[in-house]
């Protein structure tokens, strides 16, 4: 009989709940990283035991969590540990930046803010998590202020794909009530493994894994 699983993130923490085919009895996880908030897991589709969280708190910051067993253990992927009182996250799993280089994408500095004025991108936390469809190293984020980034590498680095930004309307984003983020990331398929839908202040399809965008 077939099993499944259920990668839940809650104010809390991170739970893994597991059942058989039938679905009427579930063994629960967790709470994993208890007392965090988690807004996202993710698990590979390459590699059913690789799972990847975004743990947050207004206190800490944003910390990239990733599992190589399914949920049993977890661990930073660049080796960091959880910050002490006072400290910021280290690591580059756990950096985000903006790319304003004229070479990979159109350098994007502010966005319309709620007055409508024109304000400064600042990455606040990673609200989406989707692994590639066929290699369990490689994982895109969707992060607030709204933006695509991409790791090759499991998670230790990270890269904007700046095409999403770069798309003409950019400079006209502006937050709704629970700010601007790109919450939702859809590959096309295993027919298009490069081609994927983000959902955020627009829909915007993107080829060639981000790099460049379409109406």
């Amino acid at each position: 009989m077939s099993k499944v699983r259920v990668l839940v993130g809650t104010r809390k923490g991170a739970f893994v709940l597991t059942s058989d085919g039938k679905r009427q009895r579930w063994d629960v996880g967790g709470p994993h990283f208890a007392g965090w908030e988690i807004y996202h897991v993710k698990g590979s589709p390459a590699d059913p035991n690789r799972l990847y969280a975004s743990q947050c708190s207004g206190w800490f910051g944003q910390i990239i969590q990733r599992s190589n067993d399914g949920g049993n253990t977890w661990e930073a992927p660049g080796g960091e540990t959880t910050p002490a009182p006072g400290s910021m996250p280290a690591g580059a799993s756990n950096k985000f930046v903006y790319d304003t280089s004229p070479e990979t994408g159109k350098p994007i500095t502010t966005h319309q803010w709620y007055d409508g004025t024109q304000h400064p991108w600042e990455f606040k936390r990673v609200w989406h998590l989707e692994p590639s469809l066929t290699d369990p190293d490689t994982v895109y984020a969707g992060v607030e202020d709204a933006a695509l980034f991409r790791s090759t590498d499991g998670g230790q680095t990270w890269q904007e794909l700046a095409g999403l930004r770069g798309h003409g309307s950019g400079p006209r984003w502006q937050p709704g009530a629970g700010g601007m983020c790109l919450h939702t990331i859809t590959p096309a398929g295993s027919s298009s493994p490069s081609r994927l839908r983000a959902r955020s202040a627009a829909t915007t399809p993107a080829r060639h894994g981000g790099q460049s965008t379409v109406d």
